[in-house]
């Protein structure tokens, strides 16, 4: 059963405050892998979408000239805030946004998600996929649950009842029907990976 953003927005709201806490190694190495592979160049504008609490877009906050997170839960928002705050990080920007409607009015250099898309059916992936193109950004790095081989809800990471996981392919399929070249695929696990899609900058601009 696919679940709305509002209805995703209110579980995360209820479990925010511990939401950093419960996390997997192989969520916390998505992270890493994301965070590795965006590469911001210290003066374009990063757009996290599904931010969640933050932990993408502050640990490139240092190397981004912006970032602009998006998510549709006020809770886990207000906890991104306050991890910002706390470490008196200013260059960046939490706000509601989804990923078919990310509330962003201004191109972006650096598209970044972790372990959020996968909420989304594989026809709303596809036109996720294509507004993120329209943004312009030269990089999209996507983290997320994703299948390598056939899907097991006995494994971890995917819960039918919540989740809507696609194949690495159906990613890929989408990415390269937008313009992007896949660049690199990282699997963390046969569930969960993160894949690299980028094109030029000419075929960025919009």
């Amino acid at each position: 059963m696919t679940r709305t953003p509002e209805d995703h927005g209110k579980r995360f709201d209820e479990i925010a405050p511990e939401y950093d806490d419960e996390k997997s190694p192989e969520y916390r190495t998505c992270v890493e892998l994301v965070v590795e592979h965006a590469e911001p160049d210290g003066e374009e504008t990063l757009l996290d979408l599904g931010a969640g609490t933050g932990a993408i877009s502050l640990a490139l906050a240092e190397d981004a000239g912006r970032v602009i997170g998006r998510d549709v839960s006020e809770g886990m928002l207000e906890q991104a805030r306050r991890k910002a705050s706390d470490r008196g990080v200013t260059n960046v920007e939490f706000d509601e946004g989804r990923f078919r409607e990310p509330n962003v009015n201004e191109p972006v250099d650096v598209v970044t998600s972790n372990f959020a898309m996968h909420h989304l059916s594989d026809e709303e992936k596809r036109e996720a996929i294509d507004v993120i193109a329209g943004l312009g950004p030269r990089k999209f790095v996507l983290g997320d649950v994703m299948f390598f081989g056939e899907p097991d809800p006995d494994e971890p990471f995917y819960s039918p009842e919540v989740d809507d996981p696609a194949t690495v392919g159906m990613l890929a399929d989408a990415l390269t029907d937008v313009g992007f070249a896949l660049t690199a695929v990282e699997p963390v696990h046969e569930q969960v990976g993160v894949l690299v899609a980028e094109r030029s900058r000419d075929d960025g601009a919009q």
